[in-house]
């Protein structure tokens, strides 16, 4: 059976505090994103792998299982109720140190049948404890457009749940459910349509209520947070809630005044130049910028003037910047 290292998945020590395990998660989450890898199978393997990682490692329970008994750790509840989690083992630590046990090839076998023959000899029933649903992060990608108005997204989800055939006991009559091998949980795809609000920021964490792990023992379900990542743009700079975009003046219109077209992300915004404006000059065409989160109101547009010199002047065009230089 392949064992995996969750924290060599994550690319972190084994000391490593929920913070650093939830910064590694995001940072490859967004590498193998399927999203920014399209029709890359290799890809959405591993961020599978990254996810199924993850979902032990930032749970405090069951890191605490993984770090005691490896990649067994789903059968934690049973060796330690049974009482006999010492004996099946090779290389246990006694000091309570994080190195944990270690399987030797064909242990599992003969550690259920030891393990639960003395459980039904002693009529031993495992009863599903009540405890609230895991809750989920999941990396979403936005262009700038999509952050600017708010966009939808069909998410597939894996979700942990109790077993239905155990009653997420992981026994049946006193012996390993044969459907989720005794640990008393399953997984499941699940789609769900998500919203993302207007204004999202790179790193933004969107809180779904109730669309987490299922609960244990009638316990509420736990929370989904969408963490975001916006695309950089081509054209926008984003700082905060306020862009900033860099609009073309013609020399004739820098210098006497007039009107040019601003771009924005709901469309071309008119922008007055006053006359005699200098290349470099910024305008603030305020509320015109993103949305502000969760509230009313928007950022600023920034315009930086960018004064375009004329081409292919004519000997006529050329005759005037002469005498315009000579009078200067």
């Amino acid at each position: 059976m392949a064992k995996k290292d969750y924290y060599d998945i994550l690319g972190v020590k084994r000391d490593t505090s929920e913070r650093e395990i939830r910064q590694a998660y995001r940072k490859l989450a967004r590498k193998h994103h399927p999203d920014v890898n399209p029709n890359d199978q290799s890809a959405e393997a591993k961020f599978k792998e990254i996810n199924e990682a993850y979902e032990v490692l930032s749970d405090k329970e069951k890191r605490a299982k993984y770090d005691r008994y490896g990649d067994k750790w789903q059968y934690a509840d049973q060796f330690e109720q049974a009482g006999r989690q010492e004996a099946p083992f090779r290389g246990a630590s006694r000091g309570g140190g994080a190195t944990g046990f270690r399987f030797e090839e064909g242990d599992l076998g003969s550690l259920f049948e030891e393990l639960f023959k003395g459980s039904r000899a002693q009529g031993f029933t495992r009863r599903p404890r009540s405890q609230r649903g895991q809750d989920i992060e999941h990396p979403v990608v936005v262009t700038l457009e999509e952050a600017y108005h708010g966009t939808m997204r069909l998410l597939n989800l894996e979700v942990s749940e109790p077993c239905s055939s155990c009653g997420g006991t992981g026994l049946i009559q006193n012996v390993p459910c044969s459907v989720c091998r005794g640990s008393g949980v399953t997984k499941r795809l699940k789609r769900l349509e998500v919203k993302i609000p207007a204004g999202v920021r790179d790193g933004s964490r969107v809180r779904i209520a109730g669309k987490g792990g299922q609960g244990y023992g009638g316990a509420a379900s736990g929370d989904l947070y969408l963490v975001v990542s916006v695309k950089p743009h081509a054209r926008f700079k984003r700082s905060g809630d306020d862009l900033s975009v860099d609009v073309d003046v013609p020399l004739t219109v820098a210098v006497l005044g007039g009107e040019v077209q601003v771009p924005s992300p709901k469309g071309k915004l008119a922008l007055k130049i006053t006359p005699e404006t200098q290349n470099g000059r910024i305008f603030r065409l305020t509320g015109q910028g993103m949305p502000h989160l969760g509230k009313s109101g928007r950022g600023d547009l920034l315009a930086k003037v960018n004064v375009v010199l004329p081409t292919r002047l004519s000997e006529r065009e050329k005759e005037l910047f002469r005498q315009l230089s000579e009078a200067g």
